[in-house]
């Protein structure tokens, strides 16, 4: 089984605050604005990749070659609204015998139906997502963003690589929403 997965942004919004991440930067004026937006961007999606997350709602699409036989599959970004039902197509035919739970880590249970098939290509596409603005982003995952970025600041051009790494902050906050997959 082959998995690839592509996120495609739901808008041009960005998913921290922008006074708020200055002001954690102690930098307030608008002479680094452009530098720190991208600092912010970068710390947006380190922590959207480690925690397999998406902050702002955005479109997941998920294309499977040879998918497994198993009766279910963990969604590889979340969280997704419980109502928020996936789009399935199997070998280029639409495909709906399957139960889904949303959450932060979302899981679709294929019925009866998927068992008679062997597919070639699976394709799922969905909604990820905590909402359209940063106001949507949990705290802590706001902090933790914020605190990935002070790390990029204030070591900018460091000397060795090891210099640069996860701030602790994001990594356990991230790690809280990543969840123990078995």
């Amino acid at each position: 089984m082959r998995m690839l997965v592509h996120r495609t942004a739901g808008g041009a919004a960005l998913p921290f605050a922008m006074d708020a991440l200055k002001i954690y930067l102690r930098s307030p004026d608008d002479a680094e604005d452009h530098q720190i937006e991208n600092i912010g961007l970068t710390a947006a999606a380190e922590l959207e990749q480690f925690a397999q997350i998406a902050l702002l709602t955005q479109t997941i699409r998920v294309t499977i070659f040879n998918p497994d036989r198993e009766s279910g599959l963990i969604l590889p970004i979340g969280p997704v609204a419980d109502d928020d039902i996936p789009t399935v197509t199997i070998d280029g035919e639409a495909f709906t015998a399957f139960d889904f739970v949303g959450g932060n880590r979302p899981y679709i249970h294929w019925l009866a139906d998927y068992h008679n098939l062997t597919p070639g290509r699976m394709t799922i596409e969905y909604q990820a997502g905590f909402g359209a603005d940063a106001t949507d982003v949990p705290s802590d995952l706001a902090q933790a963003l914020m605190d990935q970025a002070a790390l990029h600041y204030d070591g900018r051009s460091p000397m060795d690589a090891k210099s640069l790494t996860t701030s602790p902050h994001m990594a356990r906050i991230g790690a809280r929403y990543r969840g123990v997959q078995v």
